[in-house]
């Protein structure tokens, strides 16, 4: 396998793009010709401002990925050398627009407390538009949330792993104590009842599969405390499992994207909402990059997606968390050729993006409601639910369950205490931006 490169470009607006190819001095004049990535040919002029060597093409495109979820402070920290700094940058945005986090002070003296340890950061995850058609190809938009997942290591004495999940009000939910056999494999030291139990079955089939993208991880002269935080209730269905997995992914300097193909699966634009601050569009795509020969299998564009009427957009939870897996399973038994709702779809993603009115918008998702209705057989939420809700209405996610987004002229949130919802949020609560 050939050497490869991980490069950083500053763009002509001060943004910055990572990537990783064969043929350096190739893929940077690509990139200066507009014949590069999207971000790139639509920002010209651009500078080369970092570069890295790997001895393989797959440790290059493995850093990539690492970089490109990192903050603007912590890629600075890179491109200008300060390594020593990196550790203690890894906090996400939304630790630091967070009421928790707000105060300047508190957020210093937190670094500082924990200067022997290192946290990592993933946000949580809303699909917007695409749905199960983003399996198959669909430009879907995503956004990332507020709420997402820290997950803290601590270096210890012990011979062992000891684990210990927070929920959002600080509280334990699972804890255990895990050893290292043979370098390879992970066993509990005590056996949990119940649905703890199939928890820390799940957690080994993480680590282990980390361990097998990285054999290195978790050997037996590294022994760590761990603690997982949450910040929203496991309920939400914003992304318990694709935080953690992200989060696991930066810590053991692996590709979060083939973790979750070995772990949960999935189209993986959860991953691309735990990297990144800003909504994105996201689509899957089938061929290889003939510069890099990795195979590009994903597209993920940041978009300025800033509704001027984001006031009267609301999230509001009916509390049926779904299993994605289920939802997946049901879509996948549908054998009908579905190149036109994809098509449909893409074309919908792209006006819900620019839309600049309210009632357009309303049409929008009620049009993209009707599209997935038919392939799944399911009637949109809306007529099941709230027919008589003066406003759209439109599922996210897997149908049935999680959150819904609402938009309507006049706040909604009476209409959905009275049905029995008492989670209401404003968009802009929800999201960094």
């Amino acid at each position: 396998m050939p050497k490869g490169y991980v490069y950083i470009l500053e763009c002509s607006d001060g943004s910055y793009y990572t990537g990783s190819t064969v043929y350096l001095e190739l893929r940077i004049k690509q990139h200066q010709n507009g014949l590069g990535a999207n971000h790139t040919k639509k920002r010209l002029p651009v500078k080369l401002v970092y570069v890295q060597e790997f001895t393989r093409i797959d440790e290059a495109f493995n850093r990539k990925k690492q970089i490109q979820g990192w903050s603007r402070k912590k890629k600075e920290a890179l491109i200008e050398h300060h390594f020593e700094k990196l550790p203690y940058l890894s906090f996400a945005y939304r630790d630091k627009v967070s009421s928790r986090t707000s105060d300047t002070t508190k957020a210093s003296d937190t670094m500082t407390k924990n200067l022997n340890n290192i946290i990592f950061n993933s946000n949580g995850k809303l699909l917007l538009t695409g749905e199960y058609l983003v399996l198959d190809g669909a430009l879907s938009l995503a956004i990332p949330t507020k709420y997402g997942q820290s997950l803290e290591v601590e270096p210890i004495k012990e011979s062992k792993l000891i684990w210990r999940s927070l929920d959002e009000k600080g509280s334990v939910w699972f804890e255990n104590t895990f050893e290292i056999i043979n370098n390879k494999m992970l066993k509990q030291s005590r056996k949990l009842s119940g649905q703890h139990d199939d928890i820390s079955n799940r957690l080994i089939q993480i680590l282990n599969a980390t361990k097998k993208l990285n054999p290195d991880f978790l050997n037996i002269q590294n022994s760590f405390k761990v603690t997982t935080k949450l910040d929203f209730p496991r309920d939400w269905g914003l992304g318990t499992s694709s935080t953690l997995i992200n989060n696991i992914a930066q810590w053991a300097h692996v590709d979060a994207y083939k973790l979750l193909e070995h772990t949960f699966g999935g189209s993986g634009y959860d991953i691309a909402c735990a990297q990144h601050n800003t909504p994105i569009t996201y689509k899957l795509l089938n061929n290889v990059n003939e510069i890099s020969q990795v195979r590009n299998d994903k597209n993920i564009e940041e978009v300025n997606f800033n509704p001027p009427f984001k006031n009267h957009l609301y999230f509001v939870y009916l509390n049926q968390k779904q299993n994605s897996r289920d939802g997946i399973a049901q879509y996948r038994n549908n054998t009908s050729d579905l190149s036109e709702s994809i098509s449909a779809i893409n074309s919908i993603t792209e006006q819900i993006i620019s839309c600049k009115t309210l009632d357009a918008f309303i049409l929008l998702i009620e049009k993209h409601e009707n599209i997935i209705s038919k392939i799944i057989h399911l009637k949109p939420v809306k007529e099941r639910l709230f027919n008589d809700f003066n406003g759209g209405i439109k599922s996210l996610g897997a149908w049935g369950g999680d959150f819904i987004l609402v938009a309507t002229k006049d706040s909604p949130i009476d209409y959905f205490k009275k049905k029995g919802f008492e989670t209401v949020i404003p968009y802009q609560e929800m999201t960094p931006i």
